[in-house]
């Protein structure tokens, strides 16, 4: 088995998904007492998230660089950011390593690629729904048509990521407005909506709505299992 290393802490909140969903994946092809073997190094989110804020996308690059240089250190054979919108930097943090980074868009297209799914829609921050750092993967890699909802519902959907999900707080309030978004996702035209910020899937799972939702952190932690065990 390999060592599977994660970036993560973008939030813990989801973090701890990561690490439940690779173990899980780990004893379901494996049996017994097998778990994952895994090397993380949790950054302060605070610092990202005033980069993030202050554009400098540049400090926010150098500083994930440097943690993934300490991940592939520990003895990862392979790197996951545990965050859509932090792969806007993916470039610098592959560059810093010798080890494969497993794209979390590349891991999401191709599930929706299996599912037969070619309009998909997108949830997430502002930054994921509206540059083209991951919409544009999507499109020129997988060959996807996406789409995002309208100015005012992108808004809503990131305050509650930052204000509420990032701190481990959610509401029905939020969940029902989260579920208004993907039905009208789906009224627009998407075949399925992806769930593009590795928090979304703590407010809003596939037993809430008949629309299919590609959960970017399960199929990460997915892809990841099938690295180390292959």
């Amino acid at each position: 088995m390999k060592t599977i290393g994660l970036l993560g802490g973008m939030s813990w909140e989801s973090t701890q998904g990561y690490y439940r969903a690779i173990n899980e994946g780990v004893k379901e092809a494996l049996g017994g007492l097998h778990s994952a073997k895994l090397v993380l190094n949790s950054v302060d989110f605070a610092e990202i998230e005033a980069c993030q804020q202050s554009g400098d996308w540049r400090k926010a690059g150098e500083i994930l660089a440097q943690a993934a240089q300490g991940v592939e250190a520990a003895g990862a054979d392979c790197l996951l950011i545990c965050t859509n919108t932090m792969h806007k930097v993916a470039e610098d943090i592959d560059d810093a390593i010798s080890i494969p980074l497993i794209h979390i868009a590349d891991a999401t297209g191709e599930a929706l690629k299996q599912a037969g799914v070619k309009r998909v829609g997108l949830l997430g921050t502002a930054f994921t729904m509206e540059q083209d750092f991951y919409k544009g993967r999507l499109s020129e890699r997988h060959d996807l048509e996406v789409l995002v909802p309208k100015a005012e519902d992108r808004a809503l959907i990131h305050r509650v990521i930052f204000q509420e999900l990032c701190v481990g707080i959610t509401t029905n309030a939020s969940k029902a407005e989260y579920l208004r978004i993907i039905e009208a996702l789906k009224e627009q035209g998407a075949d399925a909506v992806i769930l593009g910020c590795t928090e979304i899937g703590m407010l809003v799972t596939q037993a809430d709505t008949d629309t299919p939702l590609f959960d970017t952190t399960e199929i990460h932690a997915n892809a990841a299992v099938t690295f180390a065990l292959k």
